[in-house]
This record gives C-alpha cells, sequence and structure tokens, in this order.
C-alpha cells in the first residue's frame, strides 16, 4: 500500500507538473496571440507585437532592401522589414509569372522564419499597370490618363493593376503619382494627370482600385481590402511637380497658397481615402530637402491631416539630403528618421543604415518614441492589409497577369485618352475618321512600328526600352492593319526619303512619331523638340499626300512649325501595350473625345505657362479638344 500510495502521489505531481507547464504554455501563447489574432483590433496588435521587438527589430522593419540583397541569411539576420524590386529588377530576364511568385514567397519564408514571425512586405513600380512584367497589361501613362478625366474608368485601371501585382506574389505598388506637373521641360511629366490639381484630385479615384474603397472617410488610417488588392504609395510628397525649369529632384519655390492649395491638394484626398503609404520627394520646398522637412512631414501630413499610413522614401533619397549625395551618411540618417520617414528605401548599403540607426539610438540622436512611432507605423499597415494572415503569393491568380479582359480595358484608355488637336485645312472638310476602305494607306515613322516606343518608360526596364521583343502587346501599325478593309493596301515605311510621296500613289499617309523612352533626370529635356528623323518624316509624307500626324510623346512638344503642314494632328501620348485603341478611333469606331489636361505651348521660351497664367498664349489651350462621331455600322459596343 505504501508503494501504490507513493506512486499515486508521484501521478499526481506529475500531472499537476503537466498541467502547470500547459498553463505556463497557454498563457504565454496567449501573450504571443494577441498580435497573431485577426480579431483583435489592429491598435492592440501594433501595441502588443511593439512590445516584444528589441532594438534591433525595429530598425530591421525601418530597412527596405533591393531584392538582390535580400538572401534568407540578410532578411532573418536583419529581421529585414521590406524588399523592393527597382525599375528592371527582376529575378531574371523574361521571367514567368510563377518564378516572381516562387522568389518572393521565398523570401517571406525566411521572414516568418525569425524570432516573431513578421512578414516583409514586397514594394515595385506598377505605375501604369505591372510594367517590370513580362507580357502584364500597360495601361496609358497618367499624362494620357488625365486627358480622359474620368474617375471610374482610373478605378477600373487600378484593380486590374492590383490584381496583376498580387498574382506575381506582391502586395504593395508604388502608386499612384499625384504630381501636379507645371513644366513639361521636367522628365516625370507623363507621370502626372495633369497641371491642374482638380484633375489630380479627382484621378485619386485609382487608389479606390488599387487598395479596395472604404465606406467612409478613413480619416488617415491604411485600408486594404483583401489578397486581390495592393498597399499603395502616393507620391512623391510633396511639390515634386514644381520644380525650377522642371528639373528632377531640384528646388520648387512656392507660397503657401501654392503649396497647400494645388501641390498638397490631391494628399487630402489620399489620406481620406486610406492610403497605406506616402513616398517623400527627392526635391525641395523653398530650400529645404522634403527628405528632412519635419514640418511637412510630421506636423502637417501626420499631424494636420492625421495620416496613421507610413512614409517611405525614395530610392537612396536619404543619401541626397546632402551634396554631393551620401557624404555624411550619419546625419543623413538622422535628420530623415527625425523629420519622419519611417521606412528607408536603402536600398543596396543595408548594413551601414542598420547599424548606423542603431548606433544613432543608443546616442539618444534618435529617440526610442520616433522609432516606436516608424515601427508602429509600418506594423499597422501590415496589420491592415492581412499580410499576416496571408503573407504568402497565391498562385491561383498567375492567368490574371496580361488577361484579356484588362487588356480592352486598355485598350478603353487608349481610347479615351487620345487628342484630336486638327482635323483637315483650313477650307476643307475634315479628314478624320479615316476610310476603311481606302485603297492605299502609307504608315510612317519610328513610333508606328514598336511597341517600346509606345510604352514608354518604366516599361520593363526603368529608362524604357525599344523593339517588339520584350513584351506583348499591338503595335499602332498592326492596329491599322487589324482595322482596314482586307481590300486596303497597307504600307509601312519607317523612314521614307524626300521623294518617295511623289513617287508613291497614296490615298492616306499616317505618320507616328515622337519621344524615344526615358525616365526621371534622363527626360529633363530644355527643347522639347521631335528627335530625328521625326521632323523630316512630316515633311516627307506630308507635302503631297493627306496625312494624319501622330505623336507619341510623355508631354507636350514642339509641333507648331509643321501644324500647317499636317491635314490631322492626334496627341497620344504614351498609350502602352494596346495600340489597337488609336486605330479604333482614327477610323471611326468610335470617335474622339479627349480634352488636353496641359497646356500645348507654343515655343520652350514661354515655359512655365499653366491656364491661367497672365500671359497664357499657347498653341492648344488647356482643355482643347476636337470631337468626331463614331461611325455607327462599325461603332463595337463599350466595356
Amino acid at each position: 500500500m505504501k508503494s501504490n500510495t507513493t506512486i499515486s502521489r508521484k501521478s499526481v505531481s506529475l500531472v499537476g507538473l503537466v498541467l502547470l507547464c500547459c498553463h505556463a504554455s497557454l498563457t504565454e501563447q496567449r501573450l504571443q496571440g494577441i498580435f497573431e489574432d485577426p480579431k483583435e483590433p489592429i491598435e492592440e496588435r501594433v501595441k502588443d507585437l511593439l512590445g516584444k521587438m528589441n532594438l534591433e527589430e525595429k530598425v530591421g522593419q525601418m530597412t527596405q532592401i533591393e531584392r538582390k540583397n535580400a538572401s534568407a541569411e540578410v532578411l532573418k539576420s536583419y529581421f529585414i522589414g521590406s524588399v523592393l524590386s527597382g525599375g528592371g529588377s527582376t529575378p531574371k530576364v523574361n521571367a514567368t509569372v510563377k518564378e516572381w511568385v516562387d522568389m518572393v514567397n521565398g523570401m517571406q519564408q525566411a521572414s516568418l522564419s525569425t524570432r516573431l514571425g513578421i512578414p516583409m512586405i514586397y514594394g515595385i513600380d506598377a505605375v501604369h499597370g505591372h510594367n517590370n512584367v513580362m507580357n502584364a497589361t500597360i495601361f496609358p501613362h497618367n499624362v494620357g490618363l488625365g486627358v480622359t478625366r474620368d474617375p471610374q474608368l482610373l478605378k477600373e485601371i487600378g484593380a486590374a493593376t492590383a490584381l496583376e501585382v498580387r498574382a506575381t506574389g506582391i502586395p504593395y505598388a508604388f502608386a499612384p503619382c499625384i504630381a501636379v506637373c507645371r513644366d513639361p521641360r521636367w522628365g516625370r511629366c507623363y507621370e502626372s494627370y495633369s497641371e491642374d490639381h482638380r484633375i489630380v484630385q479627382q484621378l485619386t479615384e485609382i487608389i479606390n482600385g488599387l487598395q479596395g474603397e472604404a465606406k467612409t472617410d478613413m480619416k488617415g488610417m491604411p485600408y486594404v481590402n483583401g489578397k486581390t488588392k495592393v498597399a499603395g504609395s502616393s507620391k512623391h510628397y510633396v511639390g515634386d511637380g514644381g520644380t525650377v525649369k522642371g528639373i528632377n529632384e531640384n528646388n520648387t519655390i512656392v507660397d503657401d497658397s501654392a503649396l497647400y492649395g494645388m501641390h498638397m491638394a490631391a494628399y487630402v484626398n489620399s489620406v481620406a481615402k486610406g492610403i497605406a503609404t506616402i513616398m517623400a520627394s527627392y526635391s525641395s520646398i523653398n530650400g529645404v530637402k522634403m527628405h528632412a522637412h519635419k514640418q511637412l512631414l510630421t506636423d502637417y501630413l501626420k499631424g494636420k491631416l492625421g495620416f496613421k499610413g507610413f512614409i517611405i522614401s525614395d530610392w537612396e533619397g536619404i543619401d541626397r539630403i546632402t551634396s554631393p549625395a551620401h557624404s555624411n551618411y550619419s546625419y543623413s540618417i538622422q535628420a530623415s528618421i527625425n523629420a519622419g520617414i519611417d521606412m528607408v528605401m536603402v536600398p543596396y548599403n543595408y548594413t551601414e543604415f542598420y547599424d548606423g540607426l542603431i548606433d544613432l539610438v543608443k546616442k539618444n540622436a534618435i529617440p526610442m518614441s520616433r522609432i516606436d512611432d516608424a515601427v508602429s507605423r509600418i506594423l499597422r499597415v501590415k496589420f491592415a492589409m492581412g499580410l499576416f494572415e496571408n503573407p504568402l503569393g497565391d498562385y491561383s491568380l498567375i492567368n490574371e497577369v496580361g488577361s484579356q479582359r484588362h487588356r480592352e480595358l486598355a485598350r478603353q484608355a487608349v481610347r479615351k485618352s487620345l487628342v484630336l488637336l486638327k482635323n483637315g485645312k483650313p477650307g476643307n472638310p475634315p479628314i478624320l475618321p479615316l476610310p476603311k476602305n481606302a485603297g492605299k494607306i502609307v504608315v510612317a515613322g519610328s513610333h508606328a512600328n514598336d511597341l517600346g516606343y509606345q510604352c514608354g518608360g518604366w516599361t520593363i526596364e526603368w529608362q524604357g526600352v525599344s523593339g517588339n521583343n520584350w513584351t506583348a502587346g499591338t503595335t499602332i501599325l498592326d492596329g491599322i492593319k487589324a482595322t482596314v478593309d482586307k481590300r486596303t493596301k497597307v504600307v509601312y515605311k519607317k523612314k521614307p526619303s524626300d521623294t518617295y510621296s511623289s513617287k508613291e500613289k497614296m490615298d492616306y499617309g499616317i505618320v507616328v512619331v515622337g519621344e524615344v523612352p526615358y525616365a526621371e533626370t534622363n527626360g529633363d529635356s530644355q527643347n522639347l523638340t521631335i528627335p530625328a528623323p521625326g521632323p523630316a518624316v512630316i515633311e516627307n509624307v506630308c507635302k503631297e499626300t493627306k496625312c494624319v500626324v501622330i505623336i507619341v510623346s510623355g508631354r507636350p512638344v514642339v509641333i507648331e512649325p509643321y501644324v500647317d503642314k499636317i491635314d490631322a494632328l492626334v496627341a497620344a501620348w504614351l498609350p502602352g501595350s494596346e495600340g489597337q485603341g488609336v486605330a479604333d478611333v482614327l477610323f471611326g469606331d468610335y470617335g474622339f473625345t479627349g480634352k488636353l489636361a496641359r497646356t500645348w505651348f507654343k515655343r520652350v521660351d514661354q515655359l512655365p505657362m499653366n491656364y491661367g497664367d497672365p500671359k497664357y498664349d499657347p498653341l492648344f489651350p488647356f482643355g482643347f479638344g476636337l470631337e468626331t462621331k463614331p461611325i455607327p455600322s462599325t461603332k463595337k459596343p463599350e466595356l
């Protein structure tokens, strides 16, 4: 009996120990589970997780690195909060959609294996569709979309873009650009919807497509609704489109009326719509670098506007606080973080940033309260978008990239973005729409049969590409051939000689010329001329033939010397992958409806010149655009 009693007591003690351990485990699990429980309020989850993090983990969350550096070891050792693809940075040349998902998911698995399992957020520039990815749908650049003045169309484009981005496993897009471009000499003017802030404000509706539509004013809280939506980033805060002489990253000299009434206006709309992140601008406001502008980043954006998402730097943006760039990196870290930058797009020298920020916190040069604020904002976005619950890409979405439905939407956007600037010489009847049954049409010019040129910068590569071998789509030439009667002869001549039109019998000539692709500073131009041989092609085709000239460009260019020689003039901007949309309108399946969202100047010495200026003498004024009626028998139903 004694022995049995002893065994029994031991059993009870063992059971008690097990129960005690289970209780401790459950208690620990419950403590861990607050931030892991999607039923808990976001703010409680943020508070709980922040309280479990050490300084190194917090600084890691504030660090965004380029995917080339994002090995599993780096992601785990530095607790990296975000990874990005820079322009043209892909898993490999011609990577498939599955290879994109594989890459992102592989990185995410590394992040999830860290002590707290905080998922990283992968970001990419999807500024006119998912433009880094082969065979994605490429929509017109913003300069063309502004012409449409169609918020619902922008919402649909945002939703299509979000779906294609998510299909590659990526949950974060650096879009939309809500710059108010006031000078077309700026190399990023095509990223702006208009010189008029009211159009830019109207078209922030794209955010509701990208992120999902909140039913109420979000009052600064980030809103991302589900696995087919992405976190957006309104950029570049603030005044990027108002720099002196349109020089990229330059100084914007403004009074409060222009700053808050014009350049700031669309940010108010963005915050109300629940924009998840806002990207700081390289440029300065009245001499103060935006990446170090505490008054505008913290006091105004986070304070007065109540923005509760996170502010991200631009690529090496904090480096450029000093001149020369990166000459005092410790100062750049201190100035930017104390000013209110929450996440830094490093993107390469991550160890220098990581170690430098930790050192500055330990020296009390940056208060821990500022670090906690930054990390809280980053976690808030990650919780709001469901990244903890659904951290991995969904392979079932793969076929959404470049879908026919999205291409039809892009084609519709092309049609609505075209602006008819001239239609017939004085005393002559209109030339457009062209008859589909013309005997012979000559199509000429460098941009008629070049998908890369018609897509522009930020397509496949940062600076864009040339030729038709980079992605899927329809060139303007292909669109013309597919539209005309099968008996109509279409001849393509990239660069016709000066005697070509006199030797050849043509019913019509269609000349497609314009700018070659560029991005950012490489696009800054003080002359805005059409590159050779464009002017010569216009001259050679139009001198003895009824001709339509289509300008493919990211902004108004010098065209006044040629207008009198041209029968019809069309601004096609940068239409993207669906060139068929141009032919749809040229031949009357649809009418021209677009109105200029930018002033078309006569000469560059007039610049900057915008609607409402005292000295306003444009070639074509803001809001101008001739209209045509569709030919009833051929008009196709709208989407």
